[in-house]
């Protein structure tokens, strides 16, 4: 047979001397099988219509999921049939699976393998491998290097009534019901028609006044000229609206017309300027992108309500938003006016973007996971840089659907037909097994394919390339830089950051719900991300953000340990924490050792430092053929004597409230064979022993909760005496046990303390805990705390020492050890391991390498064995 072609507008025309044998082609169309919304096809009814008549036998593999019926396609002339193998062509729109691949034939669809994306290079090799022919629609281009194949119009479509919906769900989070309700997402239409008339309807209503005025005037920005930007103003043309030039944005934002919305279209001219000399050149921009940036953040943004992004990135070309962008168009707008609480203003001019190009980590830098039909929209908050699918909360609206022609399948399939049709039949008619030097394919059609014979071809090989680059460069990037996750921003946070940003080569993440405090870290210590959320109540942003990261280390309170490692077994992520293993946290344990993890606790001073100094002076006794008859230690993070000048003769290092609330509780320890138990709520304090070993510090302990439970992990299960306690300076206890006659040290719910109700004075609730009616003479009430008391002198010191007597607010808590705690804290402020599972430091791989670590730090110690014969 022979075939000349001519190009007309990038078309190809076939002239042919007609051969009955090529007539005998066969087309597949087949399933679309990679997406559940996926409801497309390449060709239409009528396109198989035209290839059954030209004599070409059209098989149909059967999916009750494609949008157009199979009868129709049957009553085309195709034939519905699972085998498609007959077929030289076989098309679809989205990539099949590796394992339906079907060896030696032509392919057509989205490949979406030109930029080396990693997640379809094991498809790539797969078509290498099967000597696959693949032609990919996004690379058949006419001579200007303008797509003639593509879904852009009905991704414009799709994308502009979506966006328009979740326009409605986000001024509706932020209290403003708007016109905008009324417009659903694009499938919940039949076609777009019917769409057009919900966003009429709409619009109407806009034309009536009837959006918020407190909203002000709403400005839509729409880039790049081609098909999807047409798309995208098609279905914007049906609401009441004006178009203006880009420098008019600025005016009309804030003085337009509230009766209608505002667009822009926008071409490189507008934003792309040279960054030596501020002007554009469009043929040196095309020759030296990297020369240029763009002024959009600064000269369109900041009059944007909504940006409609169609335009795609290359490498070296600018963004037209950046991170740090994002974050200077957060900054909350101040009005003169100022708002009212039920018609409350934006908090930012910029609500909203449909990236309708789905490019991520393209021209919208922070746009780096796409959204999907089934969770549409998400908020992109870019003070925490973080993403959450949600309406609600801080930061901009965010729509990235990849495959936005799905919602409008009948009508993209047909469209797409259209202009994929003329190159059909070139396609058809060559067998993928034969060299690609030999066929006469048209120039659409040859530069579109990507892959012949089991090689890359000459235009594509680069693929290769940027794939080796892609994977070395991760390499790199693995072997040398680490991602640690901080959770929580209290006391040991800072020498946590203090010690891991002395290595450039971490990443540091802290995330926690004090945002003074991330703050004061964040400033005192370079590369360091911060992150204000609530982990226990954000659970889905905990799980984004254990993620991207190496390592988790969890400071936060022991009760949230457990959801913090369900985490990272989830994300196969290493945890550790200065916590007790609680029985919560040794339930995972099977989880732990599935994922392959290390999750190790107990790492702080005690517990930790005490663990790994006992381990290792009973270790070297072994070692030596002693045996651990008896075992005592007290442990305890003090401030130096200078310092320890109030009547705690203490200062906080770690949490406030699990501090006092350590003194009530229950202690069980084993001396001379006997079990002593001591009971909870105050009674340990009645267990104080000086402490004799350094006299000159004056320092008193107490048993510290259940020492016998560690007799079989220290392996000393024969000692006759086994006491861990804690270490203060002497009169510590006392206070407390001040504090414990008192009612302070109560933990349970105490409502009149709640943020909702009005703020007590210490005064008003010491004289609730002593029993007289509130208000009270000082002196009134001096005398009936110090009888509750007993007359004890230096405890009704300590009471007044710390305010507790006077006018001062007590702090919203949920009790009154909460709210104590809240209050003293202002008063008294101040890696080796490669075993898997879930880890404390008991064993010599794990300690060793820290105690030598915490020597390295300056930090000595000094150990006393006794070793009798």
């Amino acid at each position: 047979m022979l075939r000349a072609f001519s190009h007309t507008n990038g078309r190809c025309a076939f002239h042919q001397a007609k051969c009955w044998h090529h007539r005998k082609s066969v087309l597949a169309i087949r399933r679309e099988d990679v997406n559940a919304w996926e409801r497309r096809a390449p060709l239409a009814p009528k396109h198989v219509k035209e290839l059954t008549q030209m004599g070409y036998k059209v098989l149909v593999q059967p999916s009750n999921r494609r949008a157009i019926h199979e009868k129709d396609y049957v009553k085309a002339g195709g034939i519905i049939q699972e085998d498609i193998s007959e077929a030289s062509l076989i098309v679809g729109v989205k990539r099949p699976p590796e394992d339906k691949l079907i060896p030696k034939k032509n392919y057509a669809f989205f490949s979406h393998t030109i930029k080396a994306q990693e997640a379809n290079m094991p498809l790539l090799d797969e078509i290498l491998r099967q000597e696959i022919r693949l032609f990919d629609y996004e690379k058949m281009v006419d001579h200007k290097g303008m797509r003639v194949v593509a879904f852009g119009k009905w991704a414009g479509v799709a994308g502009m009534i979506n966006i328009l919906h979740g326009l409605g769900l986000r001024f509706l989070a932020l209290g403003h019901h708007t016109p905008f309700m009324h417009i659903g997402m694009a499938h919940n239409y039949r076609n777009s028609s019917q769409a057009v008339q919900a966003v009429r309807d709409a619009g109407y209503e806009i034309s009536l006044g009837l959006m918020p005025k407190s909203v002000g005037p709403l400005t839509f920005v729409f880039t790049g000229t081609g098909n999807v930007s047409k798309g995208a103003q098609e279905m914007f043309n049906a609401l009441p609206c004006e178009f203006v030039e880009p420098h008019e944005l600025k005016e009309v934002s804030r003085s337009g017309d509230l009766k209608k919305v505002y667009g822009t279209v926008l071409s490189r001219h507008h934003h792309l300027v040279r960054k030596r000399d501020g002007l554009y050149d469009p043929a040196d921009y095309d020759k030296h992108p990297e020369l240029y940036t763009s002024r959009f953040n600064t000269d369109i943004a900041p009059y944007t309500t909504c940006l409609i992004n169609g335009i795609y990135w290359e490498q070296h070309t600018p963004r037209l938003l950046s991170r740090q962008d994002a974050q200077k168009l957060l900054v909350p707008v101040k009005s003169a006016a100022g708002p009212t609480e039920g018609c409350p203003e934006l908090p930012h001019k910029l609500l909203a973007i449909c990236d309708i190009s789905a490019d991520t980590g393209g021209s919208i830098e922070f746009m780096t996971e796409c959204t999907t039909i089934d969770s549409p929209f998400c908020m992109y908050d870019a003070d925490q840089h973080i993403i959450h699918d949600s309406v609600e909360g801080s930061g901009i609206l965010m729509c990235s659907i990849d495959n936005l022609p799905a919602q409008l399948p009948i009508e993209a399939t047909e469209y797409f037909g259209d202009l994929l049709f003329p190159y059909i039949e070139e396609m058809l008619l060559s067998e993928g097994s034969e060299p690609l030097e030999s066929q006469n394919y048209s120039s659409v059609v040859r530069d579109a394919v990507i892959a012949s014979n089991g090689s890359l071809t000459a235009k594509y090989e680069y693929i290769q390339k940027l794939r080796e680059s892609r994977e070395y460069a991760q390499s790199l990037k693995m072997g040398n830089k680490k991602r640690v996750l901080l959770l929580g921003s209290g006391y040991v946070s800072g020498p946590v950051l203090e010690y891991l940003t002395r290595d450039s080569n971490i990443d540091i993440t802290v995330a926690s719900v004090m945002k003074e405090q991330l703050e004061q870290l964040t400033k005192k210590y370079s590369n360091v991300t911060s992150v204000h959320m609530d982990v226990i109540k954000h659970e889905e942003k905990l799980s984004t953000l254990v993620k991207k990261h190496d390592l988790v280390i969890s400071l936060l309170p022991y009760s949230a340990h457990p959801l913090v490692a369900k985490k990272c077994i989830d994300n196969k992520v290493n945890l550790v924490t200065a916590s007790y293993l609680t029985p919560a946290m040794k339930e995972l344990q099977e989880s732990v050792e599935a994922a392959g993890i290390t999750v190790i606790s107990e790492m702080g001073l005690d517990p930790g430092l005490d663990h790994m100094l006992a381990m290792e002076c009973i270790d070297k006794a072994k070692e030596v053929g002693a045996t651990v008859v008896s075992y005592t230690s007290f442990c305890g993070g003090l401030p130096a004597p200078e310092h320890s000048d109030n009547p705690l003769r203490y200062k906080f290092s770690w949490s406030p409230q699990g501090v006092l609330l350590n003194t009530v509780q229950s202690a069980t320890y084993l001396k001379n064979g006997e079990i002593i138990n001591i009971p909870a709520g105050g009674a340990l304090l009645d267990s104080v022993t000086p402490m004799d070993f350094f006299p000159g510090l004056n320092l008193e302990g107490f048993p510290n909760r259940d020492s016998t439970k560690y007799a079989e992990p220290y392996g000393i299960q024969n000692a006759h005496t086994l006491l861990r306690g804690t270490l203060r300076y002497k009169g510590y206890s006392k206070t407390m046990g001040g504090f414990v006659k008192l009612g302070l040290i109560n933990p349970d719910p105490y409502p009149l303390l709640s943020s909702t109700t009005p703020p007590l004075t210490w005064k008003e609730l010491m004289c609730k805990l002593v029993g007289i009616k509130p208000p009270a003479e000082y002196h009134v009430l001096k005398e009936a705390v110090f009888s509750k008391l007993e007359k004890d002198k230096s405890q009704l010191e300590a009471v007044e020492w710390l305010g507790l007597l006077g006018d001062e607010p007590v702090p919203a808590a949920d009790s009154i050890v909460g709210a104590l705690a809240k209050h003293m804290e202002m008063k008294l402020p101040f890696g080796e391991i490669d075993a898997k599972g879930m880890v404390i430091p008991l064993t010599k791989n794990v300690y060793g390498p820290i105690l030598e670590r915490v020597r390295a730090e300056g930090i000595v110690y000094s150990t006393h064995s006794v070793i009798k014969q």
